[in-house]
């Protein structure tokens, strides 16, 4: 049944949005974190690991005490791990710096970025849990001394000679699997390689990545809509001029996902980057006349994309679709959602719909 349209005006308590309405993800955290719990306790989006259907261990059961007192402060600290996916994700993109490079994914960083990774990692979660220094290590958790390690690569930590028999937070994101990870372990003999590389760092052997006791796991990371494109949508964004053709393009090419500001500015190459999507001459006024809109993370905005069955830009974040006008003659699809925007009630447009001028979004 048609859920009806929604007006664009209505105010609290006057006109119903159907579909989804709980917490936005991500509201406090970088766009488009979500960290709303799920009945029980548990966190959205973190699934088990691969081969950890049943874990050895678990943080709150631990028999390590000092591993069950960290891990019980750091859920105190974000039980819904939107400051570590926060803390990550701004870190990935200080180092892709792609306002500046243009880089968005992980094989365009020098294997010295890449190593660098692990400290832009580190001090970004001391700043947003606001974790004093450690004596020896890298932090002081619930009195403990704690070590960090950052790998890319699910299980590719290089545990250093001095945190032997130390706890350590292992802290793994990958873009291209959309999704971050976070746990505590014990670095005992019994966890590690016998052999290490020349600099005496070990890897975990099987028993090790066993026992880490995940606090999150394949938890989402804000997604980066450049990667999720074909490869030639990519290619003809940055094939245009200019950075306003630029943005136009990716907003045509990347309809319904969310795109955050990160990649308009990697895509823009330009310091007044977010001028390129703003109304007064941006993407927003040029697409317009395409049928394309941009919501953005404003309220009306993000209850109008959830009335039409769209992704719900999160803070800093856009979501482009092309409308068409709702007609009442033969074929009309009389059981689509719709909005209502200057006197009139608007759908997702489809390949077969003619491009027809979009009105402005109410601000």
């Amino acid at each position: 049944m048609n859920p009806g349209p929604l007006r664009a005006d209505a105010g609290p308590g006057r006109v119903p949005v159907p579909g989804d309405l709980e917490p936005i993800p991500g509201q406090l955290a970088l766009p488009g974190m979500p960290s709303a719990a799920e009945p029980g306790g548990g966190t959205a989006g973190q699934l088990t690991l691969p081969g950890l259907d049943s874990p050895a261990t678990d943080a709150g059961q631990s028999d390590d005490q000092e591993l069950a007192a960290v891990a019980v402060e750091l859920g105190g600290l974000d039980g819904d791990g939107s400051r570590m996916a926060a803390a990550i994700r701004g870190a990935l993109d200080m180092l892709l710096d792609g306002q500046h490079t243009g880089r968005y994914r992980w094989d365009q960083l020098h294997k010295t970025e890449k190593t660098h990774a692990g400290t832009l990692v580190e001090i970004a979660l001391a700043r947003v849990l606001r974790l004093a220094d450690g004596a020896t290590l890298d932090y002081t958790i619930a009195g403990v001394d704690v070590d960090c390690k950052f790998s890319h690569r699910m299980g590719g930590w290089m545990i250093p000679p001095e945190a032997d028999g130390k706890l350590m937070l292992l802290v793994q994101a990958s873009d291209e699997d959309g999704t971050w990870s976070a746990g505590l372990l014990r670095a005992t003999s019994q966890n590690l390689s016998l052999a290490g590389n020349r600099d005496g760092k070990r890897a975990l052997n099987d028993r090790g990545r066993a026992a880490v006791c995940w606090l999150h796991a394949r938890a989402p990371l804000q997604e980066n809509a450049l990667i999720r494109l074909p490869e030639r949508d990519v290619d003809a964004i940055f094939a245009l001029p200019s950075g306003q053709q630029r943005v136009n393009e990716l907003f045509r090419r990347a309809q319904r996902m969310r795109v955050s500001r990160t990649v308009v500015a990697t895509v823009a190459k330009q310091d007044d980057y977010m001028k390129r999507v703003r109304g007064g001459g941006g993407a927003r006024d040029q697409l317009r006349e395409e049928g394309i809109v941009i919501f953005g993370d404003y309220a009306g905005d993000q209850l109008l994309a959830a009335a039409l069955g769209l992704p719900r830009p999160g803070p800093g974040e856009f979501v482009s679709a092309r409308l068409t006008p709702r007609t009442a003659g033969p074929g009309d699809r009389a059981y689509a959602r719709s909005i209502r925007l200057a006197g009139a009630d608007w759908l997702l447009a489809s390949a077969a719909d003619p491009a027809a001028a979009a009105p402005a979004l109410p601000r």
